[in-house]
Parts: structure tokens; sequence; C-alpha cells
């Protein structure tokens, strides 16, 4: 009897969790979601779910470190100013509401693929809300644009964001052979992306170019810059070779702290330590359902890949991309490449269904907020609907049938 009480509060603590994930805070206390997932973890362990020796094991070390190491890499990449110069470049190449936002999807899109598409929708947003304005554009199709794309342009390779992350660590699928797979289908999105926004937003289909104004000042530490490239390129070769995706980034970010030209602090502070810590949390939160054994129910529905597209989808829109890979990993045979492409494909894709699938949406449209252009929910979402429904049906004959 105290068994089964105690097996019921330890799920209602579980479910109370993700709830709290879902919606990213708690209301009336001053909670996000690497809090909750910490506090979750020392409960459930209080609680006798796992023990604490069990619960460190169940944080996966190659992730953590892959993580931070992009983390790094990706505050030199933007202190040194190469997000800047390389969408200030491609600017370059036209003035008009149509050219704008084919490079914009593109460009974004593309460095996405590579860095961390968080860090991708930070630098962007604010150039894009500048260029807009002083083009005399509407800057909501162009927001849209690159909201979307950092998304799409995540999905071609194992470092795009974080549960690509996850996804190669626990699939053990080689950089090469996610990028064969998946980058197809990041291209077909962004020119999927485009003609959505070319069909909703009238005004952007004109290659009429725009009345010439100065771009915005470029800032660029140009020693910074060479080094941070340099040490990139051998990171990315570093991944196409084979070499292990961890121990390589990890390497790459220790050579570039080796400097005299910026301070650690500066570099160190560029980390979210928030999110590494709800990393942590959440690989302890998903060893303790599985102890419990509370995804039994979801077994049948990933066998096929309509629903292991349909389950990965809703849950990474009610509870956050992140935690929904954490959850079903456990789910999928290690060597279901298949299944580990198709939950990679979800889990992003998910963060352009609605305003709130993903942290690029939110950087976006708080940054238009404050800059005094609102974007509704509802706005969003007949763009986003019919965006991540195409792209995940593309998804599906792509990869669930070859």
């Amino acid at each position: 009897m105290i068994d089964e009480v105690v097996t019921g509060i330890q799920g209602l603590v579980i479910g109370l969790s993700y709830l709290g994930l879902g919606l990213g805070y708690v209301p009336g206390f001053r909670m996000n979601r690497a809090t909750i997932s910490l506090i979750s973890s020392a409960v459930l362990i209080a609680l006798g779910t796992l023990s604490l020796e069990q619960a460190w094991e169940a944080i996966d070390p190659g992730t953590i470190v892959f993580l931070l190491s992009m983390m790094v890499i990706n505050a030199y990449l933007s202190y040194s100013g190469f997000f800047n110069l390389a969408l200030l470049y491609l600017l370059r190449w036209t003035r008009s509401p149509f050219g704008l936002l084919v490079l914009l999807t593109v460009g974004t899109g593309v460095l996405s693929a590579f860095f961390l598409n968080d860090t991708l929708a930070l630098v962007s947003t604010p150039l894009t809300l500048q260029l807009a304005r002083s083009l005399g554009l509407n800057p909501i199709p162009y927001l849209l644009a690159i909201a979307g794309a950092t998304n799409i342009g995540s999905l071609a390779t194992l470092s795009g964001n974080p549960q690509n992350i996850l996804v190669g660590s626990f699939s053990g699928i080689s950089y090469l052979d996610f990028a064969t797979a998946l980058t197809p289908i990041a291209i077909a999105g962004m020119g999927v992306q485009i003609g959505l926004l070319w069909w909703l937003y009238p005004e952007v289909r004109t290659l009429t170019p725009c009345p010439p104004n100065p771009l915005p000042r470029l800032r660029l530490h140009r020693a910074l810059l060479i080094k941070t490239l340099i040490v990139t390129s051998f990171l990315l070769i570093a991944f196409a070779v084979g070499l292990p995706l961890a121990d390589s980034a990890f390497l790459a970010a220790a050579a570039l702290l080796i400097t005299r030209r910026i301070k650690p602090k500066r570099v160190l502070m560029q980390v979210d330590w928030s999110l590494l810590v709800m990393f942590s949390g959440l690989f302890i939160l998903t060893r303790c359902v599985q102890s419990l054994q509370l995804l039994e129910g979801f077994s049948g529905w990933i066998t096929h890949p309509v629903g292991l597209l349909t389950v990965t989808t809703v849950l990474s829109n009610l509870i956050s991309n992140v935690p929904a890979v954490l959850l079903l990993q456990s789910l999928i045979n290690p060597n279901a490449t298949e299944s580990w492409l198709l939950l990679a494909a979800g889990a992003t894709l998910a963060g352009n269904l609605t305003l709130f699938g993903s942290v690029a949406n939110l950087i976006m449209v708080e940054a238009a907020a404050g800059l005094g252009y609102r974007l509704s929910f509802g706005e969003h979402l007949r763009f986003g609907l019919p965006l991540t429904l195409i792209i995940l049906v593309l998804t599906y004959f792509w990869i669930g049938l070859r």
C-alpha cells in the first residue's frame, strides 16, 4: 500500500514537472525550465525513484560537453563579428523585397546548419529589424523568415541544434550520414517557406530594388575572426571525417580559449548555463520516467513513421523539443537509423508550428515587440501550421518510405 502511494506521488511529480516544462514557468514562482528540471530531479531522488549515484550516471557527459563546447565556439564567432559579416555580405547582393526574403532565408538557414540556431536568431533579429526599417519594409515576413529558417536549417546537421546533438549522442549516426539524410529536407523546407511567405505577404513579391540606404555598420575583430574561422574549419573537417563529435568540439573550444584578445569571463557569460542545467535535470527526469515504465503507451505509436512523427511533434509543442527527444529516445532501437532521423526531424520542425514552439520564435517576437511590431499567435500560426505540415509530409516520404 505504501509503495503504491509513493509510486503515485512519483508519477504526480513527473507529470507536474513536464507541465511546468511545457509552460516554461510555474505560476506564482520565479522558476524557469532549468530550475523546474533541477527541483523535480531532487524531489524524485528524495522519494527514492533513483539514488543520487544513479541520477549522476543518468547524465550523458558527451552531450553536455558537446553542447558546452559549441556554445563557446558560437560565442567566439559572435564576438569576432562572423555572423553579422556573413549576413551583411549576403545582403549586398540585392535590395529588392523578394530578394531580401530569399537571402535571409537561405543565409540564416545555412548558418544554422553548422552553428546552434538560437545564436543565429539572437544575431540576425536586430540586424533584420534595422535593415527592414531603413528600407521602409514591413519587418514581419522577414522576421518569420529568419525564425523559420533557423529551425529548418538547423535540421541539416548534428551540430545545428540541441535535439540533434542528443540524437547523435544516442544513435551513433555519423555527422556525414546525418547530413546526407536530412540536408535535402532542409533545402526543400526553405523553398517551401519562401513560397508560403510569398503567398501570405503580397508586399514581398516585387523584385524592384528599394531606395539605397547605408547598411548597418559592421564591427569586426579581424585577428579573432581569422583564428576562430581556422579552428572552426578544422572542427568541421573533424566532423566530416568521423572523429568523435564531443571530443573534437571540446578540443576546438579549448583552442579558442587560449587567447590574449578577449577576457574569458565575456565568453563564459555567453554560455547558456541554464540550458546545461536543464539538460542535466532532464536526463535524470527521463531516467525516472523509464524506471517507472510510464512510456509503455507510446511504444505502439512509434513503430510506424507517421506515429513517430506525430508523437514527436505533439510532445515537442507540449513539453518542448529537448524533453520530448529525451523521453522518446528510450523507445527507439540504437540501430534504427530511420527512426532516429524521424525523431530529429519531428522535434526540430515542430519548432515552427506555433509561436511558442522554439526559442528562436520567442527571440524574434520579443525583439519585434520592443520596436513596436506585434506578431500575434494567430498570424504566426497561419504561417507555421502549413509550413510544418508540408515539411513533415516531405520528411515522411523522404525518410519513412525509403
